[in-house]
């Protein structure tokens, strides 16, 4: 068996851009990977063509000489479009693996350590309790969720007081667990929008009391101490790490003991490969995982199968695929029309009772993707909503 050619598409999911890749190989296998693309993704497509002709030839099966060559190709240390890249490449390297065997990927893993992997929602819209508590039980009643997560921000952070900022931001996780289920769990995500560690740590200290899930990325991620001391400082969990690329740089943030849970992202890391490798080091270290998972319905497939194998995961962030009324198990089922939404998944993992359900009957990723679609669909241009303060400066997005 010969990898023969990589195709790589790029499709969307609603208001997000998608690029999706396609390794072939000689004897008519097919292995699907997804890459990290928030910009710049147009970017990614010569990537593709030059690294493609490091591995055409070679034989699929062996992820691990071909994941690393391509890392040494690129002589320094790759950022975050190499690595990205590359993590497409990887998982169609295991989904081929997989189905050569007719296997499901996290039988290659060490076989499943669970039955189904626990998810969790983002829900960053609720103005209030009331409204969140009403988001909260229609995603539980359609598909039985039970954790979410949140903006801890309840007012402007550059145009109020900080005192006035931490004050809004407990008064309100205060006033959902009066109002939500007992049972449920909830996450708050800062988005590394604090830049002086003692603010960040007065924030998780007034959330704390309301018994936070996790306290997620209050601080940017380059000052690996500045991690080490915040965990000191705060008494909630501490979760960061889809910033960071690769078990270096997860090394360093563990042996500061700078968090709680580990957050990388499979189409960022490098692939399946590099994220067994972080998760490793981290079991060694007693800290859990939570995978990044902002991506489409074939990253999702992919972290399902990682998340499955892994004996410190703690609970996948999930993006419930729009179009084919998804959104709140309506069940719509409508005729796919390209711009919608991330169609190109035919089956995707939807949540039963707050978890994905694991496919054993189904060899690789356990998904079938959409190859008439993919590529027609129109691109959208996605950016991050950088903030302007009232100084003209810019502020963390």
């Amino acid at each position: 068996m010969k990898i023969d050619r990589l195709r790589a598409f790029m499709s969307r999911d609603k208001d997000r851009p998608r690029v999706i890749v396609a390794i072939d190989t000689d004897d008519g296998l097919t292995g699907w990977g997804e890459c990290y693309n928030h910009g710049p993704d147009k970017a990614l497509f010569p990537l593709f063509d030059y690294l493609v002709g490091f591995i055409r030839g070679q034989d699929p099966r062996r992820i691990e000489y071909i994941v690393h060559y391509l890392m040494q190709q690129t002589r320094f240390p790759p950022g975050a479009l190499g690595l990205a890249a590359i993590s497409a490449i990887d998982q169609c390297l295991w989904d081929i693996s997989a189905k050569a065997l007719g296997v499901p990927v996290y039988m290659l893993l060490g076989g499943n350590a669970r039955d189904r992997v626990r998810v969790y929602a983002g829900v960053y819209t609720a103005p209030d309790p009331a409204a969140a508590r009403e988001e909260f039980d229609e995603l539980n009643a359609a598909w039985g969720l039970t954790a979410f997560k949140l903006s801890p921000y309840r007012i402007d952070m550059h145009r109020n007081r900080w005192g006035e900022v931490v004050r809004t931001s407990a008064e309100y996780f205060r006033g959902l667990r009066e109002t939500v289920r007992a049972d449920y769990d909830i996450a708050f995500d800062a988005h590394a929008k604090i830049y002086e560690p003692v603010q960040a740590a007065q924030l998780g200290n007034a959330l704390a009391p309301y018994d936070p899930l996790f306290f997620e990325e209050p601080i940017r991620p380059e000052n690996v101490q500045a991690w080490g001391e915040l965990k000191r400082a705060l008494t909630c969990p501490l979760a960061t790490g889809e910033s960071l690329y690769s078990r270096f740089e997860f090394l360093q943030l563990l042996q500061a003991r700078g968090c709680d849970i580990i957050q990388p992202d499979v189409c960022v890391v490098g692939g399946v490969l590099e994220m067994r490798k972080i998760a490793a080091l981290a079991e060694a270290h007693f800290v859990s995982i939570a995978p990044h998972n902002p991506m489409g319905p074939l990253a999702t497939a992919v972290n399902v199968h990682f998340c499955a194998a892994q004996p410190n995961f703690k609970i996948l962030e999930y993006r419930l695929p729009h179009g084919k009324g998804y959104a709140f198990g309506t069940g719509a089922g409508e005729t796919a029309q390209p711009g919608q939404g991330a169609w190109y998944v035919k089956d995707p993992y939807l949540p039963k009772d707050g978890y994905l359900e694991l496919r054993p009957d189904r060899p690789g990723w356990g998904v079938e993707l959409d190859e008439k679609l993919l590529g027609t669909e129109d691109y959208v241009h996605w950016e991050r909503k950088v903030p302007i303060k009232p100084d003209g400066s810019s502020g963390y997005a």
